[in-house]
């Protein structure tokens, strides 16, 4: 027998048995299309939060006050750490990598226009803050590089705060109270929508220096550092570091870099991925255990057959040829089934669902129909050598 010949018959066994072989290929389909479902979903989420953080830039290290690591300082030398200021912000301007930096405060206070009022969240920033965080100014214009020490008591508005407030009129020039300061729009800013639950339309934007007035605050709550494209991380982290301790006399701060979190954040969404594949993975067990029961039930089914092929001088290497080629067949085709299928719905669902992040990674795809095609080896390896083994004289009178 040559191979097309041995292809034909496998293919003939598997005909001969509609439904069985029906029912065979739809349990490993039904694992391959769980898998490349679920995965599906999974990478798109993937890809969604890491387009949520990255819109913002990433060459941007933040700086927070207090010291996260362990060290042997006292309790009473953690407690007095300095504070973060506008100083430090424009100390760390003078970094050789730094492109743009900010120092930021936010919080809550209610707000008051042409006779409206609401409660939105006040970001206090400075001039460089739309230019680091790649944030567009829709009317107007954004903060002015005044001295970042005594401001211009001047506001930028979000685009939801804009229509709340003003409705179609044009809030350039109008004065809007912030607490119990009054500040006049200069600008407003473009449409951002929602990221990860903030809402950045929701929002007013004015000095760092006059929101620390408006919230009675004395530091700010972070200073961002934007750094020129292609400077080594390292190296940004140390000068940044070294002009702070300059300053504080110690490391009573916290220096993360956007693309540290963004590796971190990446190996969680990898595990994610990888855990919901593995859980896919589970309904293609299922159908492997179907396939072995199969393969078992045609070697019981076919001992006259098995005998006339030895008796007309199949060797054993040819027998058990012949059955793995059968369950081979019938796994490619029950994974090419739920590729489709998988591939399918996860369209359909990208399609439909808009809120719902879907895209297909066609490694896990590719991966998971081979290891049907691995299944289909592996089911048949036992009954295979169960066949061949069989003696062809006894297997004849079994008919």
């Amino acid at each position: 027998m040559s191979a097309a010949d041995t292809l034909r018959f496998a293919l003939h066994a598997l005909t001969a048995h509609r439904l069985r072989t029906f029912l065979s290929a739809t349990g490993i389909a039904v694992g391959i299309a769980a898998v490349i479902l679920l995965t599906s979903i999974g990478d798109g989420i993937h890809r969604f939060v890491l387009a949520e953080f990255t819109q913002f830039g990433t060459h941007i290290v933040n700086v927070s006050p207090g010291k996260t690591s362990t060290h042997g300082a006292s309790v009473g030398a953690i407690g007095s750490a300095r504070l973060l200021t506008i100083d430090d912000a424009l100390a760390l301007a003078t970094s050789r990598y730094a492109q743009y930096t900010n120092a930021g405060v936010m919080g809550n206070a209610e707000i008051r226009a042409h006779s409206r009022s609401r409660r939105v969240t006040v970001y206090g920033e400075g001039p460089d803050f739309s230019r680091a965080f790649n944030m567009r100014v829709a009317a107007g214009q954004f903060l002015p590089a005044d001295d970042p020490r005594n401001p211009r008591a001047y506001a930028v508005l979000g685009s939801k705060v804009r229509s709340e407030l003003f409705g179609s009129a044009n809030p350039l020039g109008a004065i809007l109270q912030v607490g119990a300061s009054r500040f006049r729009v200069i600008g407003v800013m473009a449409p951002k929508g929602q990221v990860l639950g903030f809402d950045l339309d929701d929002t007013v934007y004015i000095p760092t220096a006059r929101a620390l007035e408006v919230f009675n605050r004395e530091g700010v709550m972070e200073i961002h550092v934007a750094y020129k494209p292609g400077s080594p991380v390292a190296a940004v982290v140390d000068d940044i570091k070294r002009i702070l301790i300059a300053r504080h006399g110690r490391e009573d701060f916290t220096v993360t870099p956007q693309q540290q979190m963004l590796d971190t954040l990446s190996t969680v969404l990898d595990v994610l991925t990888f855990a919901v594949a593995a859980l896919g993975g589970i309904s293609l067990l299922v159908g492997a255990v179907g396939m072995v029961t199969l393969m078992h039930i045609a070697v019981a089914e076919r001992v006259a057959e098995i005998g006339l092929l030895t008796a007309l001088g199949a060797t054993r290497a040819r027998i058990r040829t012949l059955f793995l080629m059968e369950s081979t067949v019938l796994s490619t085709l029950g994974g090419l089934g739920g590729l489709a299928i998988g591939a399918g719905i996860a369209w359909l669902l990208k399609t439909t669902v808009s809120s719902l992040p879907v895209n297909t990674p066609w490694d896990y795809a590719l991966g998971a129909l081979a290891v049907s095609v691995l299944i289909g080896l592996a089911a048949g390896v036992v009954p295979a050598m169960r066949a061949a083994r069989l003696n062809p004289v006894d297997a004849l009178r079994a008919e």
